[in-house]
């Protein structure tokens, strides 16, 4: 079978309309930072459809090895200001200024998301899975959530930050719970310029066998 190089130049009329449309979102999806996002209420039927989509991620034994908390309103400067605190010794060699530069743009990074959402893998205690697949399972549900968002153009990112991994760490985990760090949601400006990343070509990275 000859693999086509250039696997985004795949012309579309190949497919069937209801593949078209999957193969555009995934293909669309991109992570949009939260520097780029305008201030605006994410719909909470929106919000629902969501994490709902997140929990059909596929999981070995049905474990279902997630758990997630949204953080609206008053936790966005909470995180801001976390951040700030976070990384204050990291820019204790800066000037001044420039230290204040940083940390006040920390304070506002999160401040126009829609809302973040902690990610946490929860571990099944009975059946003993290794960690890597329901590490597996919370990423999926986490890719759920991104293309979710790209259908519905809203921008997206998952952070897995130390901050964002320690700052959801705070709000009760269980023994069994890891923070897989924060998923930001955000709404971005129509004439945001698309990505102009690309992807390795399939022959570099698929084989078939016959």
């Amino acid at each position: 079978m000859r693999i086509k190089d250039n696997p985004s130049k795949i012309k579309q009329s190949d497919y069937s309309d209801k593949l078209k449309k999957i193969s555009k979102n995934i293909r669309n999806r991109r992570s949009i930072y939260a520097n780029e996002f305008i201030s605006k209420e994410l719909p909470d039927q929106l919000l629902e459809e969501i994490l709902v989509n997140a929990t059909w991620a596929p999981n070995h034994k049905m474990t279902e090895p997630w758990r997630f908390i949204v953080f609206k309103g008053k936790y966005l400067k909470e995180y801001g200001e976390f951040m700030a605190h976070y990384y204050q010794d990291f820019y204790s060699d800066l000037s001044s200024e420039l230290q204040k530069e940083k940390l006040n743009y920390l304070r506002n990074y999160p401040l126009n998301a829609a809302c973040l959402i902690g990610v946490i893998m929860v571990r099944n205690t009975k059946i003993g899975l290794p960690e890597w697949e329901e590490i597996a399972a919370v990423s999926s549900a986490v890719q759920n959530m991104a293309l979710t968002c790209t259908a519905h153009k809203i921008g997206s990112y998952w952070s897995t930050k130390g901050v964002a991994v320690d700052y959801v760490t705070q709000f009760g985990l269980a023994e069994n719970e890891k923070s897989l760090g924060l998923f930001y949601l955000g709404y971005y400006p129509k004439d945001l310029k698309s990505s102009k990343k690309k992807r390795t070509p399939l022959s570099k990275k698929v084989i078939y066998l016959e």
